[in-house]
């Protein structure tokens, strides 16, 4: 029967490791527990089934195991403790060694092969040097989780930082957009100061100047408002609620942050806006943001410059996804959160570069992958337009050909226009 040794360590100390014999006599079993009952808890126990269900039911650390038991052999229990914990180490113990036993128990990752009768010297260094590995092999274990869950960390904090000045640029588009008509505004009053200083009285062509002057005004003024409820909009915004404006409006702001991104340099630029437009269940600030990763890698594909296009479609009918096979050249994702009910809106990305190599399309989505100079970016764009796509449920469908381009196609849950 399994017994659990009553030498319980002082509180005080550090819990010590814990030691599982097995063997079906019962004068190796106390010999055992007498050499190692002030080193290790133990477990002691007289066949296999038991053993396998003390492994299963404690931390063990090291096994002592004999190959040749009534019931369950050792190299079955051997076998069985591995499969509960691959980290546990056991030493076979045997008075009948044999080549079959041997070439079984290293097969089964045995940590050690002792006969009987064994000598106390030869069987503490045996356990020792199990414990030694076991501790060298829980602490690189240890070790290589802390080192992944550090890399998650910075790649977390990166991916935020390049998220966060993405909408820097944003809301600084926003700012220029405002901008023009305070201009406009300013200009009108510094003109409308100057005609009408030191007047008392206006008349005739007057009156019609500054009533012409004070509508262009209220037009800017109104400009502005509307500008700023947009953003405003984005940012109170919570997941899943329907834009409340369309997305032609969208692409307009993308055009802003276009025009003045260092990534145009020489190349064509183009959007067409949806002829029949449509509000996206989604933030319209990581829509524009999405596009924009989109856009500035398809300028940075090739350093010759080349033509971009922007274009798409409100959708009535659930995407037929058995339409879409992955191939070399084509692939789609997020299939399996994407929200495939109508209304949906269509919207590609499509630029005449040199195409994607088939080897190189699997890896595009992956954080920090880049084929670009490192001046050029962080590898973190498509990473950042896959979630953006997967928080928003919809997909994304990219289709590539070596000499032809690429067109990258994000399908989005949609919403009508606010009137």
């Amino acid at each position: 029967m399994p017994q659990k040794s009553s030498n319980n360590p002082p509180a005080s100390t550090r819990q010590r490791a814990t030691l599982l014999v097995v063997d079906d006599e019962p004068g190796p079993r106390d010999s055992l527990k007498m050499v190692f009952k002030d080193d290790f808890e133990l477990l002691i126990t007289d066949n296999g089934a038991a053993a396998i269900e003390l492994a299963k039911n404690n931390k063990v650390d090291v096994a002592l195991v004999d190959i040749r038991m009534a019931g369950m052999s050792g190299v079955e229990v051997l076998e069985r403790i591995k499969f509960v914990d691959p980290t546990i180490e056991v030493i076979m113990m045997t008075a009948f060694e044999t080549t079959d036993t041997i070439r079984q128990a290293l097969r089964l990752r045995a940590s050690e092969y002792i006969n009987k009768p064994w000598d106390v010297a030869t069987l503490r260094a045996a356990v020792s040097a199990a414990m030694q590995r076991r501790t060298l092999e829980s602490e690189v274990h240890n070790n290589t989780e802390k080192l992944e869950q550090l890399m998650k960390e910075l790649q977390e904090q990166q991916v935020a930082g390049k998220m966060a000045q993405a909408r820097g640029d944003i809301y600084a588009s926003i700012i220029h957009d405002i901008n023009g008509p305070l201009t406009v505004i300013s200009g009108f009053l510094q003109i409308l100061n100057a005609r009408l200083h030191d007047r008392a009285t206006l008349e005739g062509e007057e009156v019609v100047f500054l009533n012409d002057k004070l509508r262009t005004m209220t037009r800017q003024v109104t400009n502005c408002i509307e500008i700023s409820r947009r953003y405003l909009g984005f940012l109170r915004r919570q997941p899943g609620e329907g834009s409340r404006v369309g997305v032609n409006q969208l692409l307009a702001d993308l055009g802003h942050l276009i025009r003045v991104h260092p990534s145009l340099q020489e190349n064509e630029f183009e959007y067409r806006p949806l002829a029949q437009d449509i509000g996206v269940k989604v933030n319209g600030t990581d829509v524009i943001q999405l596009l924009l990763n989109l856009t500035v890698n398809a300028f940075q594909c090739a350093p010759q410059s080349h033509r971009v296009d922007i274009e798409g479609e409100s959708l009535h009918e659930p995407l037929d996804l058995t339409k879409f096979k992955d191939s070399s050249g084509s692939r789609l994702l997020n299939v399996e959160n994407f929200q495939n009910e109508a209304p949906l809106v269509r919207i590609s990305v499509r630029d005449d570069g040199p195409g994607i190599p088939a080897e190189v399309l699997p890896k595009i989505f992956q954080p920090y992958f880049t084929t670009k100079d490192a001046r050029q970016g962080t590898g973190l764009g498509l990473n950042i337009v896959q979630r953006l796509v997967k928080e928003s449920g919809g997909a994304l469908h990219v289709e590539t050909r070596q000499g032809k381009g690429t067109t990258f196609t994000v399908y989005l849950p949609a919403v009508p226009v606010a009137k």
